[in-house]
């Protein structure tokens, strides 16, 4: 890995630019394997928070294996589709740089695809504030997979700005997060031909264009697609996805100054990673 750090995150009018598209957001991203989101968690039933959760891709696949998941997303429009999909969880508009959390009050802090946008110094502070002793932050990507060749023509024509990687430095070089895992999986989305037209139009670049650009690369996709897809049968994209972990240095009371740091899979010796919501003020401001 470089030693350099990406640029400064984009502004925030992008990061919140997604509300208009909410519904093809949610219709053309693809999810996240099992196996992943098992990693991502660490195993066992946790207490997770997920920041900048969209319309809830990951925290679907977080429910299903057992947590107890906690959403957070800044763009209202966005949380009103989590809502409706995963209406199980709290969910609450807020950012990464200001968590309404308790200190020490989550066992895992989950970020996909998203993570990018934050404010990294800010909001790493934020994460390893309400994490409990022993809890990690994880961080999860979608990418197309562009060793194939016409896959790689598709990322001319859609982009590649939200498959960027390289903000997990920011990560790698925290003072208040250990050493960072990294593991990769892989997973196929099928699209049709309307769903890969929501595929366009859930990109923030998308919304940033006029109205004769939307029309011109709509038309260059769709033509794409009549290219390489398969009919009736639509069109399977593959996808690697690249997940990141890293658990919290905790500085304890009786030496504040020597960090300790323990596996995500490992129980902390101040008290259990897993968390039922009894042992703690429990849990997250406002989140009713």
């Amino acid at each position: 890995m470089s030693d350099e750090l990406p640029a400064a995150p984009a502004p925030v009018d992008r990061a919140r630019s997604f509300g208009p598209v909410a519904e093809a957001y949610d219709r053309g991203r693809p999810s996240y394997p099992a196996e992943a989101v098992a990693w991502l968690a660490g195993g066992e039933a946790k207490v997770v928070l997920e920041l900048a959760a969209g319309t809830g891709k990951l925290t679907r696949e977080l429910v299903d294996q057992g947590h107890a998941v906690f959403a957070t997303e800044p763009d209202e429009a966005m949380l009103e589709v989590l809502r409706d999909r995963v209406p199980e969880v709290s969910a609450k508009v807020a950012t990464a740089e200001e968590i309404p959390a308790n200190d020490r009050s989550v066992d895992v802090v989950v970020v996909a695809q998203a993570f990018h946008w934050f404010d990294h110094d800010v909001a790493l502070a934020e994460i390893a504030r309400v994490l409990k002793p022993g809890g990690h932050v994880a961080l999860v990507w979608n990418s197309r997979d562009e060793r194939i060749p016409w896959v790689r023509r598709m990322g001319d024509i859609l982009g590649r700005q939200d498959s960027n990687t390289s903000s997990s430095q920011h990560l790698v070089h925290s003072d208040v997060f250990g050493f960072v895992e990294e593991t990769t999986f892989k997973h196929w989305q099928e699209v049709n031909r309307e769903t890969v037209l929501d595929l366009a139009r859930s990109r923030s670049s998308f919304a940033a264009m006029d109205d004769d650009e939307r029309e011109r690369h709509l038309a260059e996709l769709l033509a794409f697609y009549d290219d390489y897809g398969r009919g009736m049968d639509g069109m399977q994209i593959p996808y690697v996805t690249r997940c990141y972990r890293a658990v919290v240095v905790d500085r304890t009371e009786s030496d504040p100054s020597g960090p300790t740091t323990s596996s995500p899979d490992e129980p902390s010796q101040e008290g259990p990673v897993v968390s039922d919501g009894t042992d703690t003020d429990m849990l997250l401001i406002d989140f009713r």
